[in-house]
This record gives C-alpha cells, sequence and structure tokens, in this order.
C-alpha cells in the first residue's frame, strides 16, 4: 500500500502559502509506515518545531490499474474517507529554498491519520462534499469538493500514466485554505458531509 498526496489542488490554499496555482496535479508520496489509524493520538517529533494539519478527502483504491482514462477513472474508487496530511513545515521551507524533495517534512512516521471509510455509492454528489476540521472545538478548516482544481476522476488518470496504482492505495486529494500548526494538547475532530470520522489527540 502506498499513499499518494496532491498538493495545492484549491487555489486557496496555494495562495495563502504564497505557491503559483498548477496546471496540472502536483504529487507526492508517504509510505506505509506514516499511516496513522483508529483516531490514535498523534506524537509530535522532536525534529520539527512547526507541524501543520492539512485535512483532507481521501480516496481508496479498489482495483489495480495502469494508463487509466479518465473517463473510467470513477471504477477505481469506491469508498472515500478524510485524512490528515501532517507537515513539518519548517523543513518543507528549508527545503523548498534549496530546490530540495519534501520527504523529510512529508513522509514521516504517523504523518498520514487516515479515518474509517464510507461508501462512494452513499453519497449523492461526490462533487458537493462538505469537509471540516475542528481544534479544541474551533472551525480551523471548511472545504468543500465543488472547489478542487483536479477531479478526482483527473488526479487517478495523471498518477495512472507514471505509477501503477494497486487495490489499498490510499489518494489524498489536497486541502482547502486555513492550514495551521497543532501544538501539544490539541484535540482534532472532522467531519465528511455532516458525519464525524476524526477524533483524536495531539501528544
Amino acid at each position: 500500500m502506498k499513499i499518494i498526496a496532491i498538493g495545492r489542488n484549491y487555489a486557496a490554499h496555494a495562495k495563502e502559502l504564497n505557491n503559483p496555482i498548477p496546471g496540472s496535479p502536483v504529487i507526492f508520496l508517504k509510505p506505509d509506515t506514516a499511516v496513522l489509524k483508529d483516531n490514535k493520538p498523534f506524537y509530535l517529533p522532536d525534529f520539527s518545531s512547526e507541524i501543520h494539519y492539512e485535512l483532507e478527502v481521501v480516496l481508496k483504491v479498489c482495483k489495480e490499474g495502469k494508463y487509466i482514462s479518465e473517463k473510467f477513472a470513477s471504477n477505481y474508487y469506491e469508498e472515500l474517507g478524510l485524512g490528515i496530511d501532517f507537515t513539518a513545515r519548517d523543513i518543507q521551507n528549508a527545503h523548498k529554498e534549496k530546490g530540495l524533495p519534501w520527504e523529510l517534512a512529508k513522509a514521516f512516521d504517523n504523518s498520514a491519520a487516515i479515518s474509517n471509510f464510507v461508501p462512494k455509492s452513499s453519497i449523492s454528489n461526490i462533487y458537493e462534499l462538505d469537509f471540516e476540521l475542528h481544534i479544541n472545538g474551533q472551525t480551523r478548516q471548511n472545504g468543500n469538493t465543488r472547489n478542487i482544481l483536479f477531479s478526482f476522476e483527473k488526479i487517478i488518470s495523471f498518477v495512472s500514466q507514471y505509477i501503477t496504482l494497486k487495490k489499498g492505495d490510499l489518494i489524498f486529494t489536497g486541502t482547502p485554505e486555513g492550514v495551521g500548526q497543532i501544538h501539544q494538547g490539541d484535540k482534532l475532530e472532522a467531519w465528511l458531509s455532516g458525519q464525524q470520522l476524526l477524533d483524536f489527540d495531539i501528544k
């Protein structure tokens, strides 16, 4: 299982970090050791002093595919959930300044908190999905999938031209605006279309 993540897929988020709006999907990877499941606590690592949260809708790939046509891409996922892409922003910024890869900032252990998944068939319109993150009871991110730059089908098709998708792979589809730093003692809760899927603590 691998985690494929899409950067800058919401224009407002790209702008808040002073990044250009991309003309094609921006891709990075996280290893399976990044997965944090079952609402287990996230422990702040000692190598960063600025860990940020990024709430995202996550797709679970349901079958293997390569060179997938966009018109058939919807057949390659049957479930959606929520995830938090934890980012060591201080490391990322330092690496961006030097033109270096982001892996140390994005791929560290437990950096991909993942909820349970819900069937796509239970969702009336996947491009009218509200999702939101609360920290200590206050709303920090509030997004809707209508605002994504690249559709789920576009992402699947694009990625599959380069990387074979396999059953169980997870695709983080991008975060809306409102990202920020987490601190020890914070409580994170997230909802997808009114259904709470994440509820865990920062240690």
